[in-house]
């Protein structure tokens, strides 16, 4: 499939490349898009032939779990089976940002999204595009690292074209991205656990939960 390039401002998308990728994603096609923390492959996760396609995108194994961007602490409490109150304090603190947050999946997350673990890492973004298109779609989205698997997350959205073309179907064009991509933090178990780090230092977050 041929993949298609749109120019944007990151900062002030049009509402034409807002309205073409959000019709893409609720045809089940795969996007590219910046984020504030490097681009994203964003989909519908609740349409798994669009799961498929984006494990496929990235030549990913199907027992990894997919993270979803969020609008609010409304629409992720929605997501989880349970909130805690860490998961509160983390999302209060640090959202809209780079921070990506694991919790129990809801029986309205497919299996299949949290990689068959029952998990699920949500994150809000501080990003004009991530927002708008879930607004336009009125639902959150699978954002995945735009790469092929174990490979570096690409920079921009013509490092994305030119690695994935013929992978997924539209890439949103915002320039560079910046430096680091979220850091992620496992709150499913008694003792939380950074999986990655990254825009935000693993001592910050222990700073913040050492007062709570």
């Amino acid at each position: 499939m041929p993949t298609d390039l749109i120019e944007i401002d990151p900062d002030a998308p049009s509402e034409e490349a807002i309205e073409r990728a959000a019709a893409a994603v609720l045809r089940g096609k795969v996007v590219a898009i910046p984020t504030d923390a490097r681009y994203a492959l964003v989909a519908d996760p609740f349409n798994l032939r669009a799961v498929s396609r984006v494990f496929a995108a990235k030549g990913r194994e199907h027992v990894r779990s997919l993270p979803l961007l969020v609008s609010d602490l409304m629409m992720a409490e929605e997501l989880a089976s349970e909130v805690s109150a860490r998961f509160r304090v983390l999302a209060r603190h640090y959202w809209p940002g780079p921070l990506t947050i694991i919790v129990p999946a809801s029986a309205k997350v497919p299996l299949r999204v949290t990689g068959n673990t029952g998990r699920l890492g949500m994150r809000q973004a501080k990003s004009k595009v991530a927002q708008a298109l879930i607004e336009r779609t009125s639902q959150p989205l699978i954002a995945t690292s735009a790469n092929l698997s174990g490979q570096p997350t690409c920079a921009s959205g013509i490092e994305v074209f030119g690695t994935m073309d013929g992978r997924v179907d539209l890439v949103l064009d915002g320039g560079a991205s910046p430096d680091l991509g979220p850091t992620t933090v496992d709150i499913t178990e008694p003792f939380w656990k950074v999986i990655r780090e990254g825009a935000i230092p693993e001592k910050e977050l222990a700073e913040l939960l050492h007062r709570t």
